[in-house]
């Protein structure tokens, strides 16, 4: 006995269920790139809105922000110091106390032979502004002279260049005594939580960064990840030590010259030339005002009160654009538009002391992307196409050549 058949389909309605079934993906597919556009353009607005966020957000928590990035700077700076007194036996805990120990030596020394004669130059400076004046005498001359006969043009052309004489009302300034003792508190809550973060970073350095890297779920990646902190601490310690030895060796042959001039307290102006040298570009410009300041106050002729200015321009000159380059140049090339963007935008933020960390976390940055590799962000967002044009999968794809002649057909 033949077993029962099913009535035949039409052909005209299988290629339509066939056709259905087909498009049925390019749905999904349509719906997949919907998403994928909608998510490119969350992550656009937040990535904006993080960027916009992150500087306010620093300058307004400076109390909190600076000591800490501070600290992680200076921390990354040991860390081949803290490796030197590991390989040599001693205990982490130990080997940082010691680096922490040896910073603040450093540290100390520095502040007494700046900050203490400073003092007692600012106390001077009341007192020394007859001398100023006197040793300025003739540029003052000058500008005196050129400003008459101004005002002598201006009178003749029937036009005055100024509204009447102008009275400036200078508010005395608090004593030192009160801004000293209003800020040091704050100072010294920050100072030490700063060597807090300083020691326990390098305490926990060597099982930290054991750690990171046996916690990436691949070989690739734990290597990457050495290969990232390795390079940051060699890139970072290597500038800082580099700039130190070269800031050093300047501010040591500025005090030798100052000597040779007879300007008084040349240890305290090798410090500050030092010391400012570390921020490019602003701070030897910072350094040759002040030594212009300090030789007008020192000497009676201007020329000669000029001198120490000149002296340190002449071995900043040869610094800038011998030394540092062949020693630094080396190893570390970062474009100074770069450096000039992150020098306004630190200082912006955290001043001074922002200015001074500018260029070590410019390198921190660089050499992070460097190693792990830059997000190409834009080429995501916009040169594929995911917000911009309609990739190739968001078009419907042709049709099978057999579905496509059996509906023709039809």
């Amino acid at each position: 006995m033949d077993a029962p058949t099913s009535p035949p389909v039409p052909q005209a309605e299988s290629d339509v269920a066939a056709a259905a079934s087909y498009e049925a993906p390019q749905e999904v597919e349509h719906d997949a790139l919907r998403r994928d556009r909608l998510l490119a353009s969350l992550a656009l607005t937040a990535g904006i809105g993080l960027a916009l966020s992150v500087p306010f957000a620093l300058r307004a928590g400076a109390e909190f922000f600076l000591p800490v990035t501070a600290a992680l700077v200076i921390a990354i700076a040991l860390v081949p110091l803290l490796e030197w007194f590991e390989r040599r036996g001693l205990p982490s805990t130990l080997s940082a106390l010691i680096c922490v120990i040896l910073f603040l030596t450093v540290a100390n020394i520095a502040i007494a032979s700046i900050v203490l004669p400073a003092i007692d130059w600012f106390t001077l400076l009341p007192e020394r502004l007859v001398r100023i004046k006197t040793a300025l005498a003739p540029l003052l001359d000058l500008y005196a002279n050129a400003e008459k006969y101004i005002d002598r043009t201006f009178a003749e052309l029937g036009a005055s260049p100024g509204g009447g004489p102008r009275t400036v009302q200078v508010e005395t300034p608090n004593s030192s005594l009160d801004l000293i003792a209003t800020s040091a508190p704050a100072a010294a809550i920050q100072a030490f939580f700063a060597l807090l973060v300083i020691f326990f970073f390098l305490a926990g350095w060597t099982r930290m960064r054991k750690q990171t890297i046996i916690s990436r779920g691949s070989f690739s990646g734990a290597m990457t990840t050495a290969r990232v902190i390795q390079q940051v601490v060699a890139a970072t310690s290597t500038y800082l030590g580099t700039i130190t030895i070269i800031n050093i060796c300047l501010g040591i042959l500025t005090a030798f010259v100052l000597y040779m001039i007879g300007m008084p307290t040349p240890l305290m102006w090798g410090g500050i030339v030092a010391v400012l040298n570390y921020i490019p570009y602003l701070g030897p410009i910072a350094s040759a005002l002040l030594l212009a300041l300090g030789g007008l106050m020192t000497f009676n002729d201007v020329w000669t009160a000029l001198l120490p200015a000149a002296a340190f321009a002449a071995l900043h000159l040869i610094e800038a654009n011998g030394i540092t380059p062949m020693l630094v140049g080396r190893r570390l090339t970062i474009n100074p538009l770069l450096i000039l963007l992150a020098l306004s935008f630190w200082t912006w933020v955290w001043g001074t002391t922002g200015a001074l960390l500018a260029v070590p976390l410019l390198i921190i940055l660089k050499t992070v992307l460097d190693a792990a590799g830059k997000p190409d962000i834009a080429g995501f967002l916009f040169e594929d196409g995911t917000l911009t044009h309609v990739q190739p999968d968001d078009e419907p794809a042709a049709a099978p050549p057999e579905l496509a002649n059996s509906l023709t057909a039809n």
